[in-house]
């Protein structure tokens, strides 16, 4: 049995991934929810005590040897593939340009990051998009319908939830948070992928969740105004 450390489900997006493909997939887990502390300097402290880096998420397996530990969404996602082939897609073609998609996710669209942070609870009205914000939504754009048409869907690369939504699970979100400017296809894709069971799951904990982090509510309304609040008060 696994045990996975996330942080809050409202804020954060790297725990989201290896938590959804692990619902969709089936995969058994303890989940073990950490919310930040007062922004990740305080919060450090506190997942040093599962996390070598300090972050999450963080994966904890028991082995014959004792106890290891996975840190960072990608490694945990690539250890759990080899245990569970459905992880990547069983094509090779397909496998090869899916963790291409998720690796990029893993390291790119900084401006999509920044401008559009991960708020499950709140709609937000952007001010306007910065060069840089529609250049990440445009190729999330034309990947998405890449993968799309190229694997015949639903999913990015194919018929199969894969790592590769998982990685762009968060997207969903933020695309749903901001009223991101998303084509047909895209906006048909993010609706597939928040109607899943476990997204709904996870946007439910998200909404009936009482802690608030002061870095990340200012983070949010950075580039917006507040337009809506789903959240438990």
């Amino acid at each position: 049995m696994f045990d996975l450390y996330i942080a809050n489900k409202n804020y954060s997006s790297w725990s989201l991934r290896p938590w959804v493909l692990m619902k969709v997939l089936d995969i058994p887990f303890n989940e073990h929810l950490m919310p930040f502390e007062g922004g990740l300097g305080e919060s450090r402290d506190t997942f040093l005590r599962f996390s070598p880096s300090g972050l999450v998420p963080c994966l904890v397996d028991m082995t014959a040897s004792g106890e290891l530990a996975i840190w960072d969404s990608l490694a945990i996602i690539e250890y759990l593939a080899e245990h569970h082939k459905a992880v990547w897609p069983s094509d090779k073609l397909a496998r090869a340009w899916a963790r291409s998609a998720a690796a990029e996710m893993h390291s790119g669209f900084g401006a999509l990051r920044d401008d559009c942070s991960m708020n499950c609870g709140v709609r937000v009205e952007l001010k306007g998009l910065s060069d840089s914000l529609k250049a990440d939504v445009a190729r999330l754009d034309t990947l998405w319908q890449q993968g799309l048409e190229r694997f015949g869907g639903p999913y990015l690369a194919g018929a199969n939830f894969t790592a590769v939504d998982a990685f762009y699970a968060p997207v969903a979100f933020r695309v749903q948070t901001f009223n991101l400017p998303v084509s047909e296809d895209a906006k048909a894709y993010v609706e597939h992928l928040l109607a899943l069971p476990a997204m709904r799951a996870w946007y439910q904990s998200a909404l009936e969740e009482q802690w608030r982090e002061p870095m990340h509510e200012t983070e949010t309304l950075k580039n917006g105004a507040l337009i809506a609040d789903y959240r438990q008060p």
